[in-house]
């Protein structure tokens, strides 16, 4: 349980009479030297916290005596944070060394409507405090004086910060964020060209509308895109070997519904492929709610592609290339895709046919019954399948067949 230190209140026999009568009140149990030292160090990290929000590099450097901290107070600069506070949980102290168990919660303006917690662990030293290099030699403080740069002996100041167990790196612990503010957008990217950042917020814009074009339930309207240095940095933001995004040019995770994107996959896709990609992610951002884990996989990626290509004007050949050539090669699929098809550490082949089999089973719904009825669907799906089906009128293998047929009659 993560906590502040509180004073208890002790309350002796003998003057329960004056407290009931309110004449006193029981004075306060004194402090133990380790409630002061957890005091100091939870103090310690408030006021850290505090100068990374405020900006204030002076104060902060005054209690980051990390190698790096200079850097890493300025990577963040462009980060526009509506809230950055680290809670301490446990507390170890070494002789001058502190060990702590902390949440780091945070919310960036705009987009988090929730703060979103991460766990960190933090190494702090007692002592006197180091300072910063100067141009000019300053007029000597007080000894009661605490400015930038100074601490009081046994003061504590941070000398190590790490992501804790199931917690991964943030976007700017791997270097200088560039933010770019769409009009319904923000973009942050490290290590990237300004007009690679720029394009992707404009892809973020258009794919906004396309959304609330078939999706009329109350969501953020908003995309928050990352954009790491390479797949590398982006396995690492998201703690999965590289190898997971092979051929993937973005993911959305949730919570906080960051749409992370693979910089080496999505470069090589022309402006069409870039712009189905994020508008596919947005689909997920604002079905979130509706998603859960009964949702069938075919249907959740099914729906975001059909949105994506609905107003491409792309005929099903080009759209679906894996599925037609199996379909004429007398090898058409005879079940809906199942969430093992998705794997992206699979055949490449069979998972554009899961893909496109699932984004054709959306688009014969849409056809045949509606995209009011399709929204409907999906909303059911999440709390049922069965259900869902039973809407349409149909058990889940007449659906089945219906769609096997409708890829014969599309792509044959």
């Amino acid at each position: 349980m993560f906590r502040r230190a509180t004073l208890r209140l002790l309350t002796p026999l003998a003057l329960l009479p004056a407290l009931l009568a309110g004449g006193c009140t029981a004075p306060p149990a004194p402090v133990d030297g380790t409630e002061r030292t957890e005091r100091a160090v939870e103090g310690t990290l408030d006021g850290w916290s505090a100068a990374f929000l405020a900006r204030d590099e002076a104060r902060y450097l005054e209690l980051d005596h990390r190698p790096g901290a200079r850097a890493t107070f300025a990577d963040a600069a462009q980060v526009p944070l509506a809230a950055w506070d680290y809670r301490a949980g446990s507390v170890r102290v070494d002789g001058n060394r502190a060990f702590v168990s902390a949440e780091l919660s945070y919310r960036i303006t705009g987009y988090d409507a929730r703060p979103l917690v991460s766990a960190r662990e933090v190494e702090l030293q007692r002592g006197q405090a180091l300072e910063p290099a100067r141009t000019e030699a300053p007029e000597e403080p007080d000894d009661d004086e605490k400015g930038p740069g100074r601490q009081r002996d046994g003061g504590w100041y941070v000398v190590a910060d790490r992501p804790g167990p199931g917690s991964h790196p943030l976007l700017w612990e791997q270097g200088p964020v560039t933010a770019v503010h769409g009009t319904r957008s923000l973009v942050l990217g490290v290590g990237q060209d300004r007009a690679l950042l720029t394009g992707v917020a404009a892809d973020a814009d258009r794919a906004v509308p396309a959304v609330r074009a078939v999706w009329p339930r109350p969501w953020v309207g908003r995309l928050l895109v990352q954009v790491p240095e390479s797949v590398a940095a982006m396995a690492q933001l998201l703690g999965s070997p590289a190898s997971s995004f092979t051929g993937m040019a973005a993911v959305t995770t949730s919570p906080g519904d960051r749409v992370t994107i693979n910089p080496e996959a999505y470069q090589r896709l022309g402006d069409l492929g870039r712009q189905v990609v994020i508008t596919h992610e947005a689909v997920h951002v604002a079905t979130r709610d509706a998603t859960t884990q009964q949702t069938p996989l075919w249907l959740s990626e099914g729906f975001a592609d059909y949105v994506a290509y609905r107003a491409t004007g792309r005929p099903p050949q080009q759209i679906a290339p894996a599925l037609t050539r199996a379909v004429r090669a007398g090898a058409p699929p005879t079940t809906l895709p199942d969430a093992s098809q998705f794997a992206f550490a699979g055949d490449a082949d069979a998972l554009a046919r899961a893909y496109e089999g699932a984004w054709l089973a959306v688009r014969m719904l849409a056809e045949r019954w509606g995209e009011a009825q399709l929204v409907a669907f999906y909303e059911t799906a999440g709390r049922s399948p069965d259900a869902a089906f039973a809407q349409l009128g149909l058990l889940p293998a007449d659906f089945t067949s219906s769609w096997r047929d409708y890829l014969r009659t599309q792509l044959g």
